[in-house]
């Protein structure tokens, strides 16, 4: 399997996927504990997780953490956009901090907008959007690529680490990609590391809610911030916890350096083996890995390193269009858009593809197919909030005693009210928005 970034590709064996990119399930003991859990995490929505643990981790714990996300201003946002935002939503309500980037320069390399566009469509067609679902100027900068000389410079020196082979193997690009396209992923993966400079916060861990396309971002961006490091914390092949120096520089006071901080830690059976620029703990479990690791990292600020986290990363499904393929912002039939009239917006889901029978009568004798269903993934992702009403939603549909069209008409109603109240919410004053943009 390929995943492309910037293709419109619908990928539906999900399963298939996470076993062939590594990718881990996202399981109900990584959400079931957290503070009224969404419930794009309680219905599998989330499919796929890389390095969520560590997330949890701050949340339970009440330590700093980051989102991580970006918006494509290269079109109207639609209920596929407004996925990522729940869930943007939903962490900073337990107490992330919420960067959003303005991917400006991947939409000018990648779909041919002027950066003039682009921030037209960031503020009137997402931030406004953003504000209106219920994102809270606390804790929350949003900025442009194009603007963030940090992001651009950390870009730049990140680039020394990842060579030509990577960037192939990785996003399969070939001698007719155009250098903008080619820089712009170290963009990203500028975007998705500033936020442990020490200027924004320092070494902390950071999230990237985004749809299965984006996991070449993610991979990119984890390789790299391991490339940064000083110090390697790990098990070793015959099962001991060990620190590892990972440069030629300085060796004998790195080693030094780390073998104080483990002993403020309390651990003192420690050996040291200078030629492998190695200590190895003897008193020190697996479990104890993540603790040393931190506190390595902050040590890593003060010697002129980065002490970069690994980000994590939760995937979601994608939405199916209401014409059964990817929603799209290029094709208005296949998406309901935030800005929709309610009128607009009944005409696209009465024409919407559904998961019934081809007649009335087999409906009745069979039933339908909500896995199947565009009407059913509407209440699914963002129309029902209560569990217990969407299954029973999906038990009468497979039963066939609730009809498509009945669906259909209740989808346009909750939609209604969904579109007027972001109608009434987006009126949001100049000076109020400024509060967001950094």
């Amino acid at each position: 399997m390929k995943i492309d970034p910037w293709s419109s590709t619908i990928y539906q064996d999900y399963t298939r996927l996470r076993d062939e990119f590594g990718i881990e399930e996202f399981s109900e003991d990584l959400w079931v504990d957290l503070p009224k859990p969404h419930k794009l995490l309680r219905r599998g929505v989330i499919i796929g997780h890389r390095g969520f643990n560590q997330i949890k981790q701050s949340i339970v714990n009440k330590k700093p953490w980051a989102i991580l996300t970006g918006l494509m201003p290269s079109g109207k946002m639609h209920l596929g956009h407004k996925m990522v935002i729940d869930e943007v939503i939903y962490y900073q309500s337990l107490g992330a901090d919420i960067n959003i980037a303005v991917a400006d320069i991947e939409a000018f390399a990648t779909r041919g907008y002027t950066l003039k566009e682009t921030k037209k469509y960031a503020l009137e067609e997402y931030i406004l959007n953003y504000i209106a679902l219920g994102l809270k100027a606390k804790k929350c900068r949003i900025y442009s690529q194009s603007e963030h000389q940090d992001v651009k410079d950390l870009a730049y020196i990140l680039g020394k680490k990842i060579n030509w082979s990577q960037m192939q193997a990785t996003y399969g690009f070939n001698g007719s990609c155009n250098m903008t396209h080619i820089f712009s992923p170290l963009i990203q993966t500028g975007d998705i590391l500033h936020v442990q400079l020490d200027k924004f916060g320092g070494p902390r861990h950071t999230l990237v809610p985004v749809g299965v396309d984006q996991d070449p971002h993610i991979r990119l961006s984890r390789d790299v911030s391991q490339a940064h490091r000083l110090y390697n914390v790990t098990v070793t092949k015959d099962n001991k916890i060990g620190v590892f120096v990972k440069t030629d520089d300085k060796v004998e006071v790195l080693l030094n350096n780390a073998e104080k901080i483990l002993n403020t830690l309390n651990f003192l059976k420690l050996k040291r083996i200078t030629d492998y620029k190695a200590i190895y703990i003897n008193d020190a479990v697996e479990d104890d890995i993540p603790e040393i690791d931190e506190t390595f990292a902050k040590l890593e600020v003060k010697l002129g390193g980065y002490g970069f986290f690994q980000p994590a990363a939760t995937f979601h499904r994608f939405m199916t269009g209401l014409t059964g393929e990817k929603m799209s912002s290029s094709k208005p039939e296949s998406a309901i858009f935030l800005t929709d009239t309610p009128q607009d917006a009944k005409k696209k889901i009465m024409n919407a593809k559904t998961g019934g029978a081809v007649t009335l009568e087999q409906h009745k004798k069979h039933g339908g197919k909500p896995d199947e269903c565009v009407v059913y993934e509407l209440f699914l992702y963002h129309l029902i909030e209560d569990d217990h009403e969407l299954h029973d939603i999906y038990a009468s549909c497979k039963k066939g005693t609730q009809m498509c069209g009945q669906c259909k008409k209740y989808a346009a109603e909750l939609m209604e009210k969904l579109l007027l109240n972001l109608q009434e919410k987006r009126k949001t004053p100049k000076d109020q928005i400024k509060k967001y943009i950094s």
